[in-house]
């Protein structure tokens, strides 16, 4: 008999992105605790956390035929908690280059619950005959929320990382158990059943149209994530409270828009709701790129966290309802580039910190937000 609570299929998916994204944030918090700790430079840190898209790619490029066949219910009960622990183990390396290759299985791991949850979602979309994408994005961003403001209690109380970490394998494995336990997975879509699965994810001409929409989006997120806490404690001095904040903000915005998105979505069409959030993108890296005061900062990670809501979930659905591979290839396709937008741009924004401050890290995601409002269009124009 499975332990857990009895969910509809949707609830549950929404907790799984949930967990996914607590045991996942937990570290970025730390960050200015990391890189005090190794002593080094924003560029140096920034090069360590390669290590993460690094794992994340191969598990993105070769993980999704294998993940079917050991089935979706085994691997998402093993693989969340593994996250968790290998982040706890990776807090203690003692040195740049340790933490790079101790991140490797951490990213092996994300990537392989990224592929799961995201075509998991899409197929209870299906079930449901209901857009829930956007919504299960959003309690992915109130996971992440909750481990920014829990990662900065921490580090206001002065507790070590290394023990947040740990705290945070317990949680996973509880809330694995609590949610989790009585998952089962969607049918396929009838568009997968005979469509080929290549060894693969390569991605085709219309995935890369896709990519083009969100690498504005996915390096800002990002950014907002991982250096957002430094930028706070580099740019105004700000307490370990405050800087922690300012990744849960980014989190919190981005959680109340995608939450309440996919009515608007449905009104207003995929591509016109895109191309809104992507202005307000815009406007939160200008407010972030000049501010003079903390507050000013503070509201444009706000607005960051708005404007990069709902083009990734949008288009990991434009992804899935393809039915030239199978959804698990497609989307692996689209989220090994994306998601390594995600992983690989904030360090390498991590040497445009050090050599030209770190307002540039912000500051050259406004043009490729343009790029990403004239291809917005690849989004569709179709409105329920």
């Amino acid at each position: 008999m499975s332990l857990g609570l009895t969910l509809p299929p949707q609830h549950r998916i929404f907790a799984a992105f949930a967990v996914h994204a607590i045991g996942m944030g937990s570290i970025f918090p730390r960050m200015p605790d990391i890189k005090a700790a190794m002593g080094v430079g924003e560029g140096t840190l920034g090069f360590s956390l390669i290590g993460l898209p690094v794992g994340t790619l191969i598990a993105l490029t070769f993980a999704a035929p294998i993940l079917e066949r050991i089935g979706f219910r085994k691997s998402l009960m093993t693989l969340l908690p593994l996250v968790t622990a290998a982040y706890a183990i990776a807090i203690h390396a003692m040195n740049p280059l340790g933490f790079f290759l101790l991140l490797i299985p951490v990213g092996l791991l994300i990537g392989c619950v990224e592929i799961i949850i995201n075509v998991e979602a899409d197929r209870v979309e299906a079930l449901i005959e209901k857009r829930i994408m956007n919504r299960a994005h959003a309690f992915w961003s109130i996971g992440f929320f909750g481990a920014g403001l829990f990662g900065a209690s921490m580090a206001h109380l002065g507790v070590s990382p290394q023990l947040q970490l740990a705290l945070m394998v317990v949680f996973s494995v509880m809330a694995v158990t609590l949610f989790l336990g009585k998952f089962h997975p969607a049918p396929t879509r009838v568009s997968e059943d005979g469509a080929d699965k290549p060894r693969f994810a390569r991605p085709t001409w219309s995935i890369l149209v896709l990519v083009s929409v969100t690498v504005s989006v996915m390096l800002m997120e990002g950014a907002g994530i991982d250096w957002s806490a430094i930028y706070m404690r580099s740019v105004f001095s700000s307490g370990p409270f405050m800087a922690g904040s300012a990744v849960a903000i980014v989190a919190l915005s981005q959680a109340v828009a995608r939450y309440f998105a996919d009515g608007f979505v449905d009104k207003h069409s995929p591509s016109g709701v895109a191309r809104f959030t992507l202005w307000i993108l815009a406007a939160g890296i200008i407010c972030v790129f000049l501010s003079l005061s903390p507050l000013i900062s503070l509201i444009g990670f706000g607005l960051i966290g708005i404007g990069t809501s709902v083009i990734f979930p949008l288009a990991v659905s434009a992804a899935a309802q393809r039915t030239d591979r199978s959804s698990a290839v497609n989307v692996a396709s689209l989220v090994q580039i994306a998601f390594t937008v995600f992983l690989l741009g904030p360090p390498l924004l991590g040497y445009v910190a050090e050599h030209l401050g770190i307002q540039w890290a912000y500051g050259i995601g406004l043009p490729l937000a343009l790029l990403s409002i004239v291809t917005a269009g690849a989004l569709g124009n179709t409105k329920k």
